[in-house]
């Protein structure tokens, strides 16, 4: 049995962060047993770190270990393994008679996938902001301003885009799903990146669809987000439906 650390919110039992649901699709995927633990505060993350002997994958600027999700533990190897990228490597090695996540030969692409659709989306995630402050917990939220200056150098709350800025970033956002849309079209049929069969690198471009489906009442654009591209996005969120439930 795995134990998966997902962020808990005002919307029970739902996955809502990008990040963390790069991992469920994962585990569903390779239909592997697990259970749900929600957390709250950045000082429960970091317990549940010290606690389950989980090593942090990442550096806050002044050099200390950032401890965030999604993370897991393996309680049949005694494992706790953070980040997707490296969850997805594990359960490839450690599971590998199910669906695989990093099919052979294409590990070091998936790793390029993930870095190039981070800078597509570039800034553009700040628009999404409000929407995560909106819905964490009045201590989460408290938890999480107060953390990301040590993360991204600055109040979280002065990057929040208004005004032309905000216009300018769903451009930006448009723009970038244009250009991942295109990598698509290459693979000829298929509403995947390799076709019909599923990929990591899908789950990733799922974790922001799967953010966006899950907090749709508050953003008014995401209907119009899912058109985009001849309504690729839509497709490729009712071609990952199946594995976005929640356990």
């Amino acid at each position: 049995m795995i134990t998966f650390y997902d962020f808990a919110s005002t919307l029970p039992g739902i996955t809502f962060n990008p990040n963390t649901w790069k991992t469920r699709y994962s585990l569903n995927y390779k239909q592997i047993p697990y259970k749900t633990e929600w957390l709250e505060k950045n000082s429960d993350i970091e317990s549940v770190y010290k606690k389950m002997g989980i090593p942090p994958s990442a550096k806050k600027l002044d050099g200390s270990d950032l401890c965030t999700l999604p993370a897991i533990y393996d309680h049949s190897t005694n494992t706790g393994v953070s980040d997707s990228l490296a969850i997805a490597a594990y359960l490839d090695k450690t599971y590998p008679d199910r669906p695989t996540l990093l099919p052979a030969g294409t590990e070091a692409l998936q790793a390029a996938f993930v870095d190039a659709f981070s800078s597509k989306l570039g800034s553009s995630f700040r628009l999404f902001l409000p929407t995560v402050l909106e819905i964490l917990t009045p201590s989460s939220a408290d938890s999480y301003i107060r953390s990301r200056p040590a993360v991204i150098g600055k109040p979280l709350l002065d990057t929040l885009p208004v005004g032309a800025e905000r216009d300018t970033e769903w451009n930006n956002l448009k723009a970038g799903l244009s250009d991942i849309d295109g990598w698509y079209q290459k693979n000829g049929e298929g509403p995947f990146i390799m076709g019909d069969t599923p990929s990591f690198a899908d789950f990733v471009v799922g974790g922001l669809l799967g953010f966006g489906n899950a907090t749709a009442n508050y953003i008014p654009e995401w209907k119009d987000v899912l058109e985009w591209n001849g309504g690729r996005w839509k497709k490729l969120g009712d071609a990952l439906e199946k594995y976005s439930h929640v356990v």
